[in-house]
């Protein structure tokens, strides 16, 4: 899976949860989930295990703790991929 096909299956995950369409419609590698998208706390962990159930991965504390934007998102999914 490219960049590019990591993104929009990310984007199509974190749409449920957004509060800034703007932000969402230029999401790009540097949007921040909390502080671009509006993404409260408690819905980051539901974007969380969401990715986890699409990309068939588990991903553990400290990367979860990591993962605040688009760019640590695709990191940790690559690593847990790889």
């Amino acid at each position: 899976m490219n960049r590019e096909e990591t993104i929009e299956k990310l984007k199509t995950i974190v749409k449920p949860y957004i509060k800034d369409q703007e932000a969402f419609n230029n999401l790009n590698e540097n949007t921040d989930f909390i502080n671009d998208l509006k993404i409260n706390s408690a819905n980051l962990v539901d974007v969380i295990l969401d990715i986890e159930e699409a990309f068939n991965i588990v991903i553990d504390n400290q990367s979860m703790e990591r993962m605040m934007d688009v760019k640590s998102a695709m990191e940790i999914i690559k690593t847990k991929l790889a």
